[in-house]
């Protein structure tokens, strides 16, 4: 199948060991493409190669902030697969609290592996990739409307939309498209540690892995430039961005409402069969 084609194609995606990498790795493979799954994890990751199937599959224990490995992967990639068609970076970390609290390497590593990373991987993908490959960089509503508490993940990933929609714009002419998916919370590990999580986070709906997974084949498969999960909490970000008195106003309601459905998520996860 030629690189332009829904299925057959060959796709990179960074943080495939779990949460939104794995859901879009399964996602991917289930409809014949081949994957490169990224991660730290080599024992998960070759668990998840004999899931989806050996064959379709090659496995890479890589940290993103190891931006040397990183420039070698898109050529390596060739080397097995003989192309390369899309690009999914969605690898990311965040160290929530304020910023004084927080140590000046853990910030720093907030904005390498969600900002520099894909920033480096992307380079590096365009090196090898031809017309009709994708790129989808996976950012965040707080990359939209920052969120005290997690002002470096919002920078980070404001930056990556930034970053985005400045390079769909550069690729257009090559035929590259360049997207981007912004969710609110997302019921992973990524959110596990809930009491640190801010209030304001949970006012948004919760979204699955799977869900966000849907979003980052819709990018791949349409000339979408950017989805916002939920939509109309997107429409609420961009507004108050626009609008920051507005914001400042609003906020404290939307923190009270994010304090009753954080303890309504809690006492779900603890009635959940298992624990």
């Amino acid at each position: 199948m030629s690189a332009g084609s829904p299925s057959g194609r060959v796709a990179i995606v960074t943080g495939a060991s779990a949460g939104v990498g794995l859901a879009a790795a399964r996602r991917l493979a289930a409809r014949g493409d081949r994957v490169v799954l990224v991660a730290r994890r080599r024992e998960v990751l070759d668990a998840i190669a004999q899931e989806i199937g050996a064959s379709r599959a090659m496995v890479e224990a890589i940290d993103v902030s190891d931006l040397a490995a990183l420039a070698a992967l898109p050529r390596r990639v060739v080397e097995r697969f003989g192309r390369l068609d899309v690009l999914v970076n969605n690898a990311g970390v965040n160290h929530r609290g304020p910023v004084h609290q927080r140590t000046a390497r853990e910030l720093a590593d907030i904005v390498a592996v969600n900002l520099v990373a894909p920033i480096a991987l992307t380079h590096a993908a365009l090196a090898v990739m031809e017309r009709g490959a994708v790129i989808v960089n996976v950012a965040s509503l707080a990359g939209m409307i920052p969120v005290p508490e997690e002002a470096t993940y919002s920078a980070s990933k404001a930056g990556l939309r930034a970053f985005t929609r400045a390079v769909a714009q550069e690729q257009r002419p090559r035929g590259v498209r360049v997207a981007a998916v912004c969710p609110g919370p997302i019921d992973t590990d990524f959110i596990s540690d809930v009491d640190h999580v801010p209030d304001l986070v949970f006012s948004q709906p919760m979204r699955t892995p799977e869900e966000v997974a849907d979003a980052v084949i819709a990018c791949i498969d349409g000339d979408v430039a950017e989805i916002a999960l939920p939509r109309v909490s997107g429409a609420l970000a961009t507004l108050g961005y626009v609008f920051p008195a507005l914001e400042r106003a609003i906020r404290p309601m939307m923190a009270r409402r994010g304090a009753v459905n954080k303890r309504r998520y809690l006492e779900r996860k603890r009635r959940a069969p298992g624990r």
